[in-house]
Order: C-alpha cells, then sequence, then structure tokens
C-alpha cells in the first residue's frame, strides 16, 4: 500500500513538472510574456504578469487538487470570469502578435489597411458568441 501511494505520488509529480515544463518553455520560447507588456505599454510591471502567472498556475493547481468548497454568492463568479477572460485574451492576442497571425490574415483577405476592422470584428463576433452560448444554452 506503501508503495503503491509513493509510486503515484513519483507520477503525479512527474507528470506536473513535464507540463509546467512545457508551458514555461512556450511562453519562454515565444516571448509571450515581454510582448504582451510591449503590446500593454506596460513593461515596467514585468515582474508582476511574471508572478501572477506562477502563482495564478500554483494556486489554482492546489485548489484543482482538493475537493474544498467556497460558500460564496455567485457574484463573486463574474469578476473572476471576467480577469480569466482578460488572461486568455491578452494571452492570445499577444500569441498571435508573436506569430503575426492577423497581418498574414488580414492580407490573405484584402483588409491589409484596414486591421482594425477585422481585429475589432473579431472581438465583437467572440463576445456576441459568447453571450449568446451563456444567455441561450446555459438557460435551456
Amino acid at each position: 500500500m506503501i508503495i503503491n501511494s509513493f509510486i503515484l505520488i513519483i507520477i503525479g509529480l512527474s507528470g506536473g513538472l513535464v507540463v509546467g515544463s512545457g508551458f514555461v518553455a512556450f511562453l519562454a520560447v515565444l516571448g509571450i510574456i515581454p510582448r504582451l507588456t510591449q503590446l500593454t505599454k506596460t513593461y515596467q510591471f514585468i515582474h508582476v504578469y511574471e508572478w501572477a502567472i506562477i502563482l495564478g498556475t500554483v494556486l489554482v493547481g492546489w485548489a484543482s487538487l482538493s475537493n474544498s468548497l467556497l460558500f460564496q454568492s455567485e457574484l463573486w463568479l463574474i469578476p473572476i470570469g471576467l480577469f480569466c477572460g482578460i488572461f486568455i485574451g491578452m494571452l492570445a492576442a499577444a500569441l498571435t502578435e508573436v506569430l503575426n497571425v492577423f497581418p498574414i490574415l488580414a492580407k490573405r483577405v484584402g483588409l491589409g489597411e484596414k486591421i482594425l476592422v477585422l481585429l475589432m470584428a473579431i472581438v465583437f463576433g467572440k463576445i456576441a458568441g459568447s453571450l449568446f452560448h451563456w444567455m441561450y444554452f446555459v438557460n435551456h
């Protein structure tokens, strides 16, 4: 029984290290965090971004291992969802900016000079689709 638990701990830690290393390599190789700070003109807060990602990953990973319940109002989900959406959106924006996805797409579609229109169409389409999904499918 003790040997099985020890093997399970080793496998869990090894898997976590592999996934964590892959995530850090993904962020480091593509330069996501420096590009994100450059886009938002908040380079002086680069260490805040790094620590937010590290602490967020560790805390949420730790919280996901426990079966704890927080007896709070459902209204707490609004700012949590908002912050998660902002983080994912900014991470995706930095990734597409690093890989030059939007300029290539704009040239292919014929909107090379109106890339802002393309970005706004994507943003508003995502917002409309998310609102439709949550208001229609979640409540039915």
